[in-house]
């Protein structure tokens, strides 16, 4: 059975979608089967995997509000599979408030697809939301990057509190999969402090490979390609396939 695992933070800019983007693909390069579920409205995660979000119809969107079977919104990429978003998207969080058990309309639309993938990536949008609470829902663990600046700080005992209150009210089984750091810059002491108190408080959890700042990471999108295909000899490229292969052990 494959795991579905949530990319949540509601503080934007900390590297979520470039995280989703590069992991995913490589996973996919170590030989695992790896799904890609947008679920922002800006659909960067979908053109950033190579897919016109423009034209990607049926979406994520119709899954949700239509009840259109997750399988057939799928595109598949070299860089793995992808159930895209695009502004459509915007709308389905009012939407979802009047649906029957609408916390749960994504957990059962990805249900039937845990057999055939090993890794269920869910890209959630900076918020916390009725789209952010369907992902919290229907994943088994939360990854969760932490840009290396105060503010990132600030915002994680929010996305903690949102956790804690959706393992004791509607996904028991929810855990913490590990914490990244990203935009990390080794020639300030102020990432490295950040980098520290994010140490202490989530202990273990912290992945050993830190995302460092990376321009290659920055202009990867506009190519529509991960980064790990775009320079896989860039620091940023290195960094995303060695936490692809911490993230195979761990889950061994």
């Amino acid at each position: 059975m494959g795991k579905i695992i949530a990319v949540a933070n509601q503080k934007g800019g900390v590297g979520k979608t470039t995280t989703c983007i590069n992991l995913c693909c490589a996973l996919t390069q170590a030989g695992k089967k790896v799904l890609l579920c947008d679920m922002d409205p800006q659909g960067n995660c979908t053109s950033g995997m190579g897919v016109d979000k423009n034209r990607a119809e049926p979406n994520v969107y119709n899954v949700l509000i239509d009840g259109t079977p997750a399988k057939s919104a799928l595109i598949e990429t070299k860089y793995g599979s992808v159930l895209p978003s695009n502004k459509i998207l915007s709308g389905a969080g009012v939407e979802l408030v009047t649906m029957d058990s609408r916390e749960y309309i994504l957990k059962k639309a990805l249900e039937p697809l845990r057999k055939e993938y090993d890794y269920i990536f869910i890209d959630c949008p900076p918020s916390l939301e009725m789209l952010t609470l369907n992902a919290l829902c229907a994943c088994d663990t939360v990854f969760i990057p932490v840009q290396c600046e105060y503010f990132a700080l600030e915002g994680l005992s929010d996305l903690m509190t949102t956790i804690r209150m959706v393992k004791k009210k509607l996904n028991p089984e929810i855990d913490i999969e590990g914490v990244l750091l990203t935009m990390f810059d080794s020639r300030t002491n102020f990432s490295s402090q950040v980098a520290a108190e994010v140490k202490k408080y989530f202990k273990k959890k912290v992945y050993n490979v830190v995302i460092p700042r990376n321009i290659r990471l920055s202009e990867a999108p506009s190519h529509g390609k991960p980064a790990v295909v775009y320079d896989r000899s860039s620091r940023g490229a290195r960094a995303y396939t060695e936490l692809a292969s911490e993230i195979i052990r761990k889950n061994r």
